[in-house]
């Protein structure tokens, strides 16, 4: 189970920290990712962690410099730090877990319920 908070509205160039609590399998081994989807649009990848350390990070373009992406293995938790937003990043963020096995098959997909972030003056 996923489940996503830290969502609201905030004024562009303002910040939010959303988190995702993990919970029925094995977080540490579990490579976790942060999506979004605005009306109308595609859901897209906003960033990547590797598991374990997460020493691996990928972020959409258009985020870069402005979001991170970190996890906890303790709290079973993975956060995104969202920095100078704009009213483009407006949209319901999902928080995933997807592990392959070795063959690139699915092991597991998992999705929250998604927080809704809303950047408006």
């Amino acid at each position: 189970q996923l489940v996503e908070s830290g969502g609201g509205l905030v004024q562009p160039g303002g910040s939010l920290r959303l988190s995702c609590a993990a919970s029925g399998f094995t977080f540490v081994t579990a490579p976790m990712n942060w999506y979004r989807q605005a009306p109308g649009k595609e859901r897209e990848l906003v960033a990547a962690i590797s598991s374990a350390g997460g020493s691996i990070t990928n972020y959409l373009d258009s985020v870069k410099g402005r979001f991170t992406i970190s996890r906890d293995n303790v709290k079973n938790t993975v956060y995104l730090q969202m920095n100078s937003l704009k009213p483009e990043d407006t949209a319901v963020y999902y928080c995933n877990a997807k592990k392959r096995d070795s063959s690139s098959r699915v092991v597991y997909d998992y999705w929250g319920q998604g927080t809704q972030v809303t950047v408006s003056s």
